[in-house]
């Protein structure tokens, strides 16, 4: 269970803070069961979240020390351009990747489509709607999270890893 103050990961919403945890006050809930009352970082609104949820992924955000290792071995990680051309085929893959909600993953799908970009711009080409969509999904909830377990902007996140890697490329 989470406490008051906590910072989750919630679904592809993505950063939220745990702004209350309570039974039940609005149309349609459960009277006697308890809900935690997120607050999404990064984007307008409430979400009212059953604690006993089983359907909407949640966890803590990774910690300091977890998003600067992270942010250290990202030259290290090896990734796989995904080439399929079938739409259907790459968004099922590009959303299982999103939906593994593991930092690890989103850094690999961000590099590999960054790759994927400068290869299509050395053959005079554009990178397709589907990439440009998941790259910035993928981003939004890795750089969301970075920013929360390093105390920054989201907009400095990318100033961040370019200074700790040396101005390399994420």
């Amino acid at each position: 269970m989470y406490n008051i103050d906590d910072l989750i990961m919630y679904g592809t919403t993505g950063v939220c803070k745990v702004s209350d945890i309570r039974k039940s006050d609005f149309a349609g809930g459960d009277e006697d069961r308890l809900y935690y009352v997120l607050e999404p970082l990064y984007q307008s609104g409430v979400i009212y979240a059953p604690v006993d949820n089983q359907k909407v992924f949640m966890r803590a955000v990774i910690s300091e020390d977890e998003a600067k290792d992270l942010i250290d071995n990202i030259p290290q990680i090896h990734t796989e351009i995904y080439k399929n051309s079938s739409m259907q085929q790459l968004t099922k893959y590009y959303q299982s990747v999103i939906d593994s909600h593991k930092c690890i993953d989103l850094l690999k799908l961000t590099k590999s489509i960054h790759q994927k970009k400068l290869d299509a711009l050395a053959q005079n080409r554009h990178l397709g709607q589907i990439d440009k969509k998941f790259m910035k999904r993928a981003e939004d909830l890795l750089f969301g999270e970075f920013a929360a377990a390093l105390g920054i902007s989201r907009d400095d996140v990318q100033d961040y890893i370019r200074n700790r890697l040396g101005d390399e490329e994420l």
